[in-house]
């Protein structure tokens, strides 16, 4: 089972943007304290839940921090790596999901619009997939996830039923593809929300 944060955790958010309690940042972001709270707890459902179903903790944070990573955010990167070694995954899978970073990167979205007025934007891109060596490492199950993430963060117009059919080949249940797809974007919408607030962070320290 995953960590269980109580009542008393740090907010995620504001641990990784760095914001301390009574600050301008602090009061901002209690003007929507039902954001801020449903954020908390979004958090805790799908990377510390009492109940991890069919999901694994170490899948959770090794998913995570693909997926921080691929978005550049190395301060995030790294709490989720460090959330990773706590679920007592390997060194090698740490390694491998860096490397798998690495290979992954990109600069999107890429993906096809149905024929029409969009096709325009059309935009082809590189399709993620595990090197032989680190699959060896992450298995089928993991690999899988990871490039179905990649899919997801570069090319969200580009899910299919094929795509989906990979993970269940995989052994992933269709609540666990739910589970997975809930995460990725979550950690997208925790890393933009981390992004804007370090924009307007700095944009306090140039007014001052």
């Amino acid at each position: 089972m995953g960590p269980i944060m109580s009542e008393t955790e740090p907010d995620v958010i504001d641990l990784l943007a760095g914001i301390e309690k009574g600050s301008r940042l602090d009061r901002v972001r209690a003007e929507r304290q039902q954001a801020r709270d449903n954020a908390q707890k979004s958090y805790q459902a799908l990377l510390a839940p009492k109940l991890l179903g069919g999901v694994a903790a170490e899948e959770r944070y090794a998913v995570a921090a693909f997926v921080a990573g691929l978005h550049r955010e190395a301060r995030v990167l790294a709490f989720y790596l460090d959330g990773l070694a706590a679920q007592s995954a390997s060194q090698g899978v740490s390694e491998a999901v860096k490397a798998e970073i690495m290979r992954g990167a990109a600069d999107g979205p890429y993906g096809r619009y149905p024929r029409g007025p969009l096709t325009v934007e059309d935009k082809a891109g590189p399709v993620h997939q595990i090197s032989e060596a680190n699959r060896r490492i992450l298995r089928a199950r993991l690999s899988a996830a990871l490039e179905h993430a990649h899919l997801l963060v570069f090319h969200p117009r580009d899910a299919s039923p094929a795509a989906l059919q990979s993970l269940l080949d995989a052994g992933w249940s269709t609540t666990d593809i739910v589970t997975l797809s809930q995460l990725v974007a979550f950690l997208s919408f925790q890393i933009r929300v981390i992004a804007g607030l370090r924009v307007l962070a700095a944009a306090s320290v140039s007014r001052a």
